[in-house]
């Protein structure tokens, strides 16, 4: 079996929607990129019914959000962004779901996944439980050789993630500080126009507060998150 035996500096962000990773851990992202840590997403919807104008067609939201996020994910330092086009708000934690994904895991070898917390208390949307829950299902998979063993072909090989890191979570036990890197958070939204509008002034006030609140604890000026998973190797 590949273990993780290098320094922790492969990242796979798995999330439902295109804007979930800048709302939940761009901050982080960046500042990991910058630290040399090679950080890709993996976007299960496109996003296709996010939007309450009638005039504006799934197919064409689907593209319009995808190139957002290729947009986002791009300033922030992201080597590649991945979409597997589930329909929007209708994502189920699927054995195709977890087969994709584990195949994912077991390609690209992430040392560190970040996700959705899908235990979050009251959390509505159906799609973000799945998301979490499904990344969560594929790192188990991933690191076992009898489940999904017709991946295993040529050099690909079970692989252990070691740690996954859950964002919009009521059970945060570690903290990363993004006070350095809070505007480039704020930039990487904005080019989400389709859900966040034009207005990037209300915007910025609204992620500079929460970062700031998220901060009080562990006492930044700005920070992010996250429970925090680690994984027996």
């Amino acid at each position: 079996m590949s273990e993780a035996t290098e320094s922790l500096d492969r990242v796979m962000v798995i999330a439902a929607h295109p804007d979930d990773p800048e709302f939940g851990c761009a901050g982080t992202v960046v500042k990991w990129a910058q630290a040399g840590r090679s950080i890709i997403y993996v976007l299960l919807t496109s996003g296709d019914k996010g939007s309450y104008d009638p005039d504006l067609r799934p197919g064409r939201l689907a593209a319009l959000r995808e190139e957002e996020q290729r947009t986002a994910a791009r300033d922030l330092g992201v080597k590649q962004v991945i979409f597997l086009r589930y329909p929007d708000g209708l994502l189920e934690n699927t054995l195709e779901l977890r087969r994709q994904l584990s195949n994912l895991i077991r390609q690209h070898r992430p040392h560190i996944v970040m996700t959705i917390d899908p235990w979050r208390h009251y959390q509505l949307h159906p799609d973000h439980r799945a998301a979490g829950q499904a990344a969560l299902d594929a790192i188990y998979a991933a690191r076992e050789w009898y489940i999904f063993p017709e991946q295993l072909v040529g050099e690909v090989e079970p692989w252990r993630v070691v740690e996954a890191y859950l964002f919009w979570t009521d059970n945060a036990d570690y903290w990363e500080d993004i006070s350095l890197c809070i505007e480039s958070r704020i930039s990487a939204l904005a080019r989400h126009a389709s859900q966040v509008g034009l207005d990037t002034a209300k915007l910025a006030e609204r992620i500079r507060n929460r970062a700031r609140d998220t901060g009080e604890k562990p006492g930044y000026a700005y920070a992010e998150g996250f429970k925090r998973l680690r994984f027996h190797r």
